[in-house]
């Protein structure tokens, strides 16, 4: 089939270049414009747009979809199917009906579990053991269209959003490839969703990443993992931020994360010995790994603690908010 291909991050890229190695003929992609970045705010090309260059395809970078020209050149390449992975931007009615067989959405969940932005972070928040992918063809509500394959990958103890996205992104190409190959033959029929089991992944704002020291100890964890790498979780010492990089379940037989008179940790309250950092929660406590002081370079907890000489009872903040 002729393909156009829409996608932007890093996450698109496995996709993109399954999709080249296939025997389906990519004529065309389209993605995000160039956005500024780093220090210098330099213009840089989405990873998507960095692999067609290379490529010598064509690439289509409409501010947005409804965009009049982007449509009729859409229309002029007359493509069978598009194939979508983390495009991010909403397409319209006019856009939807050019390809013969849809939009195909590249979704990381079990779809109607997770529909929306940040499918792979909810999950592990959520504690989900299991997660996967789904393939559909979009259509104006969110994620509802009707399913065309889907894949399962176990949610590992120890996944963080990036390490569960990488794999997923990897083996969610096979799943497109494989899909585009059932369109072409005509042996792929479209699913409806089912009504049941519908739930939503709204985005994940950096106020939504601060951790919350009075919950227990396994749902700190997984606050912790489900927002690396981005937006990153944080808490307050001192009244400034510090961001939190993974934090392990303190293991009490190697040693006792209590304060000296064998009390448990209040919530928050931090027990910094010469190897390790852990905090308290309203049950158990956790232990810190990498902690990234504000405006400075990540680094090990215990080395971070050693430089600040953390009081007797210091804590983080439990409740206050940054802007």
């Amino acid at each position: 089939m002729r393909l156009v291909f829409a996608g932007t991050p890093e996450t698109a890229v496995p996709a993109l270049e399954a999709l080249l190695a296939s025997d389906h003929e990519v004529v065309a992609v389209v993605t995000r414009p160039d956005a500024r970045a780093g220090r210098g705010r330099t213009l840089h090309p989405s990873p998507v747009k960095s692999v067609a260059v290379e490529r010598g395809i064509e690439v289509l970078t409409p501010t947005s979809p409804k965009d009049a020209e982007f449509q009729a050149r859409l229309r002029e390449i007359a493509p069978d199917a598009c194939p979508v992975v983390a495009y991010g931007a909403l397409l319209p009615p006019e856009v939807l009906d050019v390809p013969t067989h849809g939009w195909v959405n590249l979704h990381f969940s079990v779809l109607p579990a997770w529909r929306g932005a940040a499918p792979v972070q909810r999950a592990i928040m959520a504690g989900d053991e299991a997660t996967g992918a789904t393939t559909f063809v979009i259509e104006e509500g969110l994620d509802t269209g009707p399913v065309l394959g889907i894949m399962t990958e176990a949610i590992r103890p120890d996944d963080t959003s990036g390490t569960l996205l990488d794999r997923l992104a990897h083996a969610g190409a096979g799943l497109l490839v494989a899909t585009m190959d059932g369109l072409a033959s005509g042996d792929l029929v479209p699913v409806p969703q089912p009504a049941e089991g519908v739930s939503h992944a709204a985005k994940l704002t950096t106020a939504d990443a601060q951790v919350t020291w009075t919950t227990p100890a396994y749902a700190v964890h997984r606050h912790v993992r489900g927002c690396t790498p981005a937006p990153g979780a944080w808490t307050t010492f001192r009244g400034e931020r510090l961001g939190v990089g993974p934090v392990t379940l303190a293991d009490a037989d190697a040693e006792v994360a209590a304060r000296p008179d064998g009390t448990a940790l209040a919530p928050g309250e931090i027990l910094a010995t010469k190897r390790a950092v852990h905090v308290g929660t309203v049950a158990g406590a956790v232990t810190l790994g990498e902690v990234r002081p504000q405006g400075k370079k990540p680094m090990a907890a215990a080395d971070w603690a050693r430089g600040v000489r953390i009081d007797a009872g210091e804590a983080f903040a439990t409740a206050t908010t940054l802007s």
